[in-house]
């Protein structure tokens, strides 16, 4: 997603009581021309990152005044020379040398009273939002059991009935047929519902169902991390694609990020939300640091060794 300088100070404007010095005709400047974390494209001033957007507060200002003035145009140079996107000059501040200098090259300058701080927290929680990576995948986000879990499989195979159970065992909807997610950090994938279908869970033969009217405000969730992948699949497929026992965990990639998966045949008389919840509480046992299967292996291998 391209953010300009003009989206920043929109959607930031009232929380940091921002408004503009000058270069507001230049606001459609890119604040992001590449993927980078927030960190690397708001900060306080500093030349070794020049195409962020760069904050003074009152230590730049305490800086600036102490260089000589050949010292303190080489400088403004340095930094008219990395073509940042904006300049903000935060705590109430007014630095004229900076003015002058953002005038004369047409860079966007906007001031805040808010501290340099609170500007570049702001900011950076805006930008990391923003500039995601998103995705949008088929199947039902569940809060169960206080972690975030998509329920995955083909059509037909029991999605939203698994979910309407969950639901009226205590577990929560974010999210139905379409959910939205987002990589909100490194290792952090968020998902949320579109709009259109919040709240709304589609069961077959009963149709829409509003579940925050029937269930109530706990039976809702506004958004979760992903944290595991319950893929629902038919017993056949079980059969010819999977083992098992796998000596290993199953993941699945979602936006760059592995994500614990578990796969469960479906089959008359299995309880699926039963299995989910246990499925669940095993994942959240790994997380913990707990290898059952590796235990068993070294269980077999030391019983192995006593026979021999």
């Amino acid at each position: 997603m391209t953010v300009t300088v003009r989206n920043l100070f929109d959607h930031n404007r009232e929380a940091l009581q921002l408004r503009w010095a000058c270069g507001e005709a230049a606001g459609e400047r890119n604040v992001a021309p590449t993927a980078a974390e927030p960190a690397d494209l708001v900060g306080y001033l500093n030349l070794i990152h020049p195409n962020r957007i760069h904050v003074f507060g009152h230590a730049e200002l305490a800086y600036m005044t102490r260089l000589e003035t050949t010292a303190r145009q080489a400088l403004l140079r340095d930094l008219v020379s990395g073509q940042p996107p904006a300049l903000i000059v935060a705590d109430g501040l007014s630095i004229s040398s900076l003015f002058d200098c953002a005038t004369s090259e047409g860079l966007p300058l906007i001031e805040s009273p808010m501290t340099a701080a609170s500007v570049i927290e702001a900011l950076r929680v805006y930008l990391s939002k923003a500039t995601a990576q998103t995705c949008s995948m088929h199947g039902v986000f569940m809060d169960v059991l206080g972690m975030g879990v998509l329920i995955s499989g083909e059509s037909g195979l029991g999605k939203s009935e698994l979910a309407l159970e969950l639901i009226s065992r205590g577990h929560g909807l974010v999210a139905d047929d379409v959910v939205e997610f987002s990589r909100i950090a490194p290792h952090v994938i968020e998902g949320r519902c579109p709009p259109l279908l919040r709240d709304l869970l589609e069961v077959r033969g009963l149709g829409l169902l509003d579940i925050r009217t029937i269930f109530g405000e706990t039976a809702v969730r506004r958004k979760m991390k992903l944290k595991l992948i319950v893929q629902l699949i038919r017993r056949s497929t079980m059969d010819d694609e999977y083992q098992r026992l796998p000596l290993e965990a199953l993941t699945q990639t979602v936006l760059d990020t592995a994500v614990s998966k578990v796969v469960v045949p479906v089959a008359a008389g299995r309880n699926l939300a039963v299995l989910t919840e246990a499925a669940v509480r095993s994942t959240v046992l790994q997380l913990r640091g707990f290898d059952t299967m590796g235990e068993f292996i070294k269980r077999q291998r030391e019983y192995m060794d006593s026979q021999f």
